[in-house]
Formats: C-alpha cells, sequence, structure tokens
C-alpha cells in the first residue's frame, strides 16, 4: 500500500480528534467535527441555561452550506488549474490557522454565544467540513476520520466475523478493513487525549498544532489523474 494511502486518513482522524476536544473544552461544549452531537449539547444547554445555545444551533448549517459551497466549487478548480483534494486540504490548513489565531486572539471563551466564540467555532467547523466533504468525495474507501461510532461497531462486527471463523471470503474483506478501522479510532482516539491535554495545558494555544498537523496532508493528497 502507498505510504500517503495509510498516512493520509491517520493524519485526519488525528487532527479530527484533536479539534473536536479542544474545541469542545474551549467553546462551552461546542462540537467542531462530529456537529450532529451539537443537538444533545443544544437541548442540555436550553434545560440548565448553559451559554453558547446559538452556536450549537448554526453548527449543523454552517457545516451543510460549507459543504455544498465545497462541492460546487470543487467543480471550479480544475478550469483554473487547480488540483481539487489538494486545494481542499490547503483551504483547511487556511482556515484551521485562522481559527486558532481567533482562538488565541479573543480566547477563552467565557460566554459561548459571545460573538468572537461564534466566529472562532465556526471556522472549526468549515475547516472540519471541509475534510468530511473531502473524505467523501475522494477517500470514499477509507474509513470515516470524524465519527467514530459506525467504525467501531463494523470493528465490532469484522471481530465477531474473526472469532467465530467466518468464511474465507468474508475474512479476506474483514481483516484488512479491522487494521484500517482499529488504527483510525486509535488515531481519533489521541487527538482527543492530546487535545485535551494541550488545552489544560496551555489554553487557547493549543490550537497551534491542528493547522500543523493538517499542512502535510496536502502533500499527501493525491493529485487527480489527467
Amino acid at each position: 500500500m502507498p505510504r500517503h494511502i495509510f498516512l493520509l486518513p491517520l493524519l485526519m482522524s488525528l487532527n479530527a480528534g484533536f479539534v473536536d476536544t479542544a474545541g469542545f473544552l474551549a467553546l462551552q461544549g461546542l462540537f467542531t467535527a462530529h456537529v450532529t452531537g451539537n443537538f444533545v449539547t443544544f437541548g442540555a444547554a436550553m434545560v440548565l441555561g448553559t451559554s453558547g445555545g446559538r452556536a450549537k444551533l448554526l453548527a449543523l448549517p454552517v457545516f451543510c452550506l460549507v459543504v455544498i459551497t465545497t462541492r460546487m466549487f470543487s467543480f471550479f478548480l480544475p478550469t483554473i488549474g487547480l488540483p481539487i483534494f489538494r486545494s481542499m486540504m490547503a483551504l483547511k490548513v487556511v482556515l484551521l490557522a485562522i481559527g486558532g489565531a481567533c482562538a488565541i486572539q479573543f480566547g477563552p471563551f467565557v460566554q459561548g454565544d459571545s460573538w468572537q466564540a461564534i466566529c472562532t467555532g465556526m471556522i472549526l467547523v468549515a475547516a472540519m467540513a471541509i475534510q468530511n466533504a473531502a473524505h467523501r468525495i475522494h477517500m470514499g474507501s477509507e474509513p470515516p476520520t470524524t465519527l467514530m461510532t459506525g467504525t467501531t461497531t463494523q470493528i465490532m462486527i469484522d471481530v465477531a466475523d474473526v472469532l467465530r471463523g467466518a468464511p474465507a471470503s468474508v475474512l479476506t474483506v474483514a481483516r484488512p478493513r479491522l487494521g484500517k478501522m482499529a488504527a483510525s479510532v486509535a488515531a481519533f482516539a489521541l487527538g482527543c487525549a492530546a487535545g485535551a491535554w494541550l488545552y489544560a495545558k496551555f489554553g487557547t494555544w493549543c490550537f497551534v498544532l491542528p493547522p500543523l498537523i493538517a499542512f502535510p496532508a496536502v502533500f499527501l493528497a493525491a493529485p487527480e489523474p489527467k
């Protein structure tokens, strides 16, 4: 297997775990990568009266709008001679850098619904939306890099098939998929741990790291065939 095919999804999973966890801690419970989780935290904010409700409510439409825009814009890129996948990864790095700069400049965020917190959060949501769109379009055969529930479910199904001694036709698919998905979950979990620890140690300065992690992905992204 070419090295970039293995490293790229791991870097993306690591980054997603980091940004999601650091963003959750810094932005009063806002999920930046796992945006559907904001339905739960929005409901909790409404019941408990905690801040950040508007940001959580905005996250899903912003995420959807960015995915649509990314998809539409991708058809324009070849006409100006730019590679689609690498351009998506580069734009994600730019957004992570802007979001990190905003977090450092305006944080810590005591109120999750302040304009500073909302702007920072939506920039990070946009970056993760681009990652999700790029994965779906260009890495459809690779494990998800932001949503681990379905991945963990498939891992357990494959483990069960290995344990029961499934037919060779099943195991031929299950064994390599099991390894790739387990690596993706491990990378995401490592990113979560790093995001939590570095936020506890350095506060919003931890957001310096995500664009640095994402930068190599620009070069690991395979160019489209001509």
